[in-house]
């Protein structure tokens, strides 16, 4: 039957439903034009924003800019380079429009009118390259970022060897992510500008001599850079510890630097968890930050922390407060701080008084409201999406609420598009509690048939499931292929409360896995839900859950896919690379007495003995987080025991599929699988 199962699991093309161009399909995921940073003209009467969009042939994407009036009307692209990106937006004073752009073989600044005429290069910057460039508010300095030498290869250490292909590993940090240590350093630096707006001089490297990096690696960006108003300090985010103390703290400050007198201060210092994306205040008394409290722990609360420069004094004005702040803005006046955060499935609009106080949302609906710009007082630019529309610009009243809609992105791409009904239930799990729960229906859903069912299990294992469209996961095209969606707000997943978010430390194996076979068994009673076509899929932690469900499932489902799971915790332990993640959330490591639950009671590797079910694995050879050992134990699990079974491997992708063509072919294995093992199509009526 293994035999049988697997020849005939040639790949086939997706179901017939997603080749007709009426929903969505991974060929038009990848057609989407994706919406990426926005800077608001100083005179706030124009919105300068990227998109990017992808050439699946070329398996490659490109950049171009365009600009929308804040007060609506319509978008004028002002670049179409077909074989560079623009990107890192500025404007200056005179309002001109400042960006990158990799004419000239490496990025280079280049200013423009704002109706795009005008192209002038600016700088001659070094061959090595540079990122997050910021301009100073007065046009007076310009900072970046910059990878230098900090350490030494092999080749350094052994000169007569230039063809050896080794590394010298002596502490812990060697590789993250999706990278290998190189031996660089990501520096700030900073130069001046001149009156004819080229940065004049050399850069100044304000962390030379040092061995850690600013922004925080890898994913860390512009938004933890910033300068004062006058042009003359600068705030920059840097996790300063190296090996074993880098790989098992999270501990990353906020750090001051006067161009003046080339003094560094660390105005965050105490504070044990992230602090991350500093924010001046318009008048420069007062910088504002986001800040965890836990040592360790990667997703507790985002408290927003205010430091007065006259008073030398710092306060979590948000203390006492539900919400985790991202994405830090100052009302113009001052008086006021603005922030988003996870809220009940959504992302929301908040704002607290920069003073401390009543924290107040300030939007509501069934959407995400993302990242955001101030035009005005009482004005935001926001990026929103839901789960069936990507990004899009949208004009929002803080008074009122109010939204109006700035751009349409993908207006041509996706008419005509037909999307399913998605629907937020609340569940009761098996401890009494209310559990959100997203239902997603196909296209065209027809309550007199029966549709088999996916559970979707959500990673992080601290990551929300809110409105964001997503390019990975994306519910849409699931429902498109024929299934009911889903995807529990179970245990640990932000925007529920301090208490639900934290719970899932230390009990991955507990109530969580609990939390999804209350959500799948609630939405399976329903007589459109064909209950012998269950399946269950997720990635990272939602990976996890699936080896975990595996053999545990108790005949509740038919088929499994698992991406970048983590199939074994004993040997996951030591060989993930942030070490204060697994400590923190497995709650104890493998070798510690006595042994915790997470290794006799909630470890999948251990349960693999119940193993019945046709399962796919799928993982990245470049997955640090979770290595490919875990994916190929649990294949290697599955084949032994005479699983149907399939490893899909991708040796250069990472926690993520994020190449074109390798995502395209993720979704043509994902779908035939489920349609071997579910049969989509809908049954007859009842």
């Amino acid at each position: 039957m293994k035999r049988n199962l697997l020849t005939a699991l040639a790949l086939l093309p997706l179901a017939a439903a997603a080749q007709t161009g009426s929903v969505y399909t991974p060929e038009l995921l990848w057609k989407l034009g994706r919406l990426g940073e926005m800077q608001v003209s100083p005179d706030r009467k124009t919105v300068a924003y990227t998109v990017t969009r992808y050439n699946l042939a070329d398996n490659k994407g490109q950049s171009d800019i365009w600009l929308v009036p804040v007060a609506g009307g319509a978008a004028r692209q002002l670049t179409n380079t077909p074989t560079v990106s623009e990107n890192t937006l500025n404007w200056r004073p005179d309002g001109k429009l400042t960006f990158l752009s990799g004419e000239s073989g490496t990025d280079q600044l280049y200013v423009m009118n704002a109706d795009g005429s005008g192209k002038q290069l600016l700088s001659q910057f070094p061959d090595e390259g540079l990122s997050n460039l910021k301009l100073a508010p007065k046009a007076n300095f310009v900072l970046y970022t910059q990878d230098v030498k900090t350490g030494k290869s092999v080749q350094d250490w052994y000169p007569d060897l230039p063809k050896a292909d080794a590394k010298i590993i002596d502490d812990l940090n060697y590789r993250h992510w999706n990278v290998w240590d190189d031996y660089k350093a990501s520096h700030v630096f900073f130069q001046p500008v001149g009156d004819d707006g080229k940065p004049t001089g050399y850069g100044k490297d304000v962390m030379a001599g040092e061995k850690f990096d600013s922004p925080l690696q890898p994913l860390g960006g512009s938004e933890q850079l910033n300068f004062a108003p006058d042009g003359y300090r600068l705030a920059y985010t840097s996790r300063k510890l190296t090996g074993k103390a880098e790989a098992e703290s999270t501990n990353s400050d906020i750090y001051l630097y006067d161009v003046r007198t080339g003094q560094t201060q660390n105005l965050s210092e105490g504070l044990g968890g992230y602090d991350t994306e500093p924010v001046f205040s318009p008048d420069g008394s007062k910088v504002a930050w986001l800040s965890m409290a836990t040592p360790g722990f990667e997703s507790d609360r985002n408290g927003v922390v205010v430091y007065d420069f006259k008073t030398q004094k710092r306060e979590d004005v948000t203390k006492g407060s539900e919400q985790s702040a991202a994405n830090l803005r100052w009302s113009l006046d001052g008086k006021t701080l603005y922030f988003v955060s996870p809220l009940e499935g959504t992302e929301q609009l908040f704002s607290v008084p920069a003073k401390g106080g009543k924290v107040q949302q300030l939007s509501k609906g069934a959407f995400n409201y993302n990242s955001f710009e101030l035009a005005g007082p009482g004005v935001a630019i926001v990026s929103r999406t839901t789960q069936a529309s990507p990004a899009d610009l949208v004009r929002v009243d803080l008074k009122t609420g109010r939204e109006t809609a700035l751009t349409r992105i993908n207006e041509q791409e996706l008419a005509g598009v037909k999307t399913g009904k998605t629907e937020a239930r609340w569940v009761k799990t098996t401890d009494g509690k209310q559990m959100q729960v997203y239902v997603i229906y196909p296209p065209d859903f027809d309550p007199a048939k029966k549709y088999p069912a996916l559970l979707y299990c959500q990673g992080g294992p601290q990551s929300p499931i809110t409105q964001s469209f997503s390019y990975r996961w994306n519910f849409q095209l699931l429902a498109a292929n024929g299934y009911i969606v889903v995807a529990p707000n179970r245990r640990g997943l932000p925007g529920f409360g301090t208490e639900w978010n934290n719970s899932i430390s230390g009990d991955w194996g507990g109530q969580p896995i609990r939390d999804y076979l209350s959500a799948i068994d609630n939405v399976s009673a329903e007589p459109y839900v064909d209950k012998a076509r269950l399946g269950c899929v997720g990635a990272s932690y939602g990976g996890y859950s699936v080896y975990l469900l595996a053999g545990k499932h108790e005949g509740r489902f038919k088929t499994f896919i698992a991406h970048c799971g983590l199939y074994n915790l004993t040997s996951w332990y030591p060989s993930t690379e942030e070490m204060f993640f697994a400590k923190q959330d497995i709650g104890a490591a493998p070798w510690e007495t006595p042994l915790h639950k997470s290794y006799t009671d909630f470890n999948p590797q251990l349960f693999a003995k119940n193993w019945d079910t046709p399962i796919l694995v799928i993982h990245g050879g470049k997955d640090f987080r979770v290595p490919e050992g875990q994916g190929m134990e649990a294949f290697g699990t599955a084949q032994l025991r005479g699983i149907p079974s399939r490893f899909l491997y991708f040796p250069n992708e990472g926690h993520w599929i994020g190449k074109p063509q390798n995502s395209v072919l993720w979704n043509r294995v994902f779908f035939d699988w489920l349609g071997r093992t579910l049969k989509p199509e809908a049954s007859a009526a009842k």
